[in-house]
């Protein structure tokens, strides 16, 4: 499972693209949002962590797989 990297959250990891083994068995977002958090404590200090899967904004609910299309949104400032 392939989860794409923006802004605070790729200097947080270190990382444009994180490759999460199928072995972990992540089943939906909050799955994958406790998974990350735990493995990159820095993201669980973020104001907001959004996850799109399929490019569309997923609530913790939103049931994942290998195949998805999945990105971290960290949160935006605006002027």
């Amino acid at each position: 499972m392939q989860v794409l990297l923006f802004g605070i959250t790729r200097e947080i990891t270190s990382q444009d693209v994180l490759d999460i083994p199928a072995s972990e068995n992540l089943k939906d977002v909050g799955q994958l949002k406790a998974y990350l958090k735990q493995k990159y404590p820095g993201l669980g200090r973020l104001s907001s962590l959004a996850v799109a899967v399929n490019s569309a904004y997923a609530n913790e609910d939103v049931q994942i797989t290998c195949s998805d299309e999945l990105a971290l949104i960290p949160p935006v400032s605006g002027g």
